[in-house]
């Protein structure tokens, strides 16, 4: 069966080249048209060969209704479909275009292997549509941007072993690490901004469901992606602070690699 990986929120392609290792077809959704441009250069080869698909559109419950989107006039990643609040709004641009129902858009191509979420303000509206129409992919993944979000992956029942990924760190943690292909194992490396690895590629075993409860407590929400998978068994482990110890040795595993990717870029400067 083909493998196909959502990327709901497709930013500039920032995923595109681990997604492509890993998949048979990229279906991505991104509502920022200039996003969308650089998403059309960049990776022109590979939508002609049709090895992905880009859905230029507003990601929502509704089809075919013009509808306003806010664009981050400093920062490409935060354009958002939610009205932002009063105080912010005057660092958005707003702009107008087709929404699309998420359900539509995954019926249309097929079912998935991977759903990658990260939609600014409305990734638990999306989550919760996917999940109540019975839509249970081998992988999932959504942003940790409110407490709903781990609420909507237990309530549905089907997800029973969770990972987390740390947004900060995903270009320091995982640099040249092992990936699992298709046809064999490679090394590579997430760029800033990437989303990073999901299912077996994470870092760790898989955590059980009391467990994950207990480290989300600690962890908080934040710019973390919970990730889950329906078809691996956890770890059997009665103390859920194992978890907060490892994850505290990968943050100073990051930062270390952080410092040194700081002092290499100094380096080179300097000698330039």
């Amino acid at each position: 069966m083909k493998k196909i990986i959502y990327d709901f929120g497709a930013c500039r392609g920032e995923n595109f080249p681990y997604y492509l290792l890993k998949s048979d077809l990229i279906i991505a959704v991104e509502a920022n048209t200039e996003n969308c441009n650089h998403i059309k250069t960049k990776f022109a080869k590979e939508i002609d060969e049709g090895k992905i698909i880009l859905e230029t559109c507003i990601l929502s419950e509704n089809n075919n209704k013009k509808e306003k989107f806010y664009i981050h006039k400093e920062d490409y990643l935060l354009g958002q479909y939610p009205k932002p609040n009063d105080k912010n709004i005057e660092n958005f641009i707003v702009t107008e275009l087709e929404s699309k129902d998420v359900i539509t858009i995954i019926k249309s191509y097929g079912e998935p292997y991977y759903i990658k979420i990260d939609l600014e303000q409305y990734d638990n509206v999306i989550l919760k549509r996917i999940l109540s129409n019975k839509i249970i992919p081998n992988y999932i993944s959504a942003e940790a941007t409110s407490t709903e979000i781990l609420d909507s992956f237990l309530l549905i029942g089907k997800y029973k072993a969770f990972k987390l990924v740390e947004g900060n760190n995903v270009e320091y943690l995982y640099k040249k690490t092992e990936i699992n292909t298709a046809k064999n194992k490679i090394n590579h490396s997430f760029s800033k901004n990437s989303a990073g690895p999901f299912g077996n590629d994470i870092y760790g075993d898989w955590i059980d469901k009391n467990n994950f409860i207990e480290f989300m407590n600690y962890k908080k929400i934040g710019w973390r992606d919970i990730h889950c998978s329906s078809i691996d068994s956890p770890e059997k482990e009665e103390n859920y602070k194992k978890y907060i110890n490892i994850d505290n040795k990968r943050e100073k595993y990051a930062k270390r690699n952080k410092r040194f990717s700081r002092l290499i870029s100094k380096l080179n400067f300097f000698n330039n």
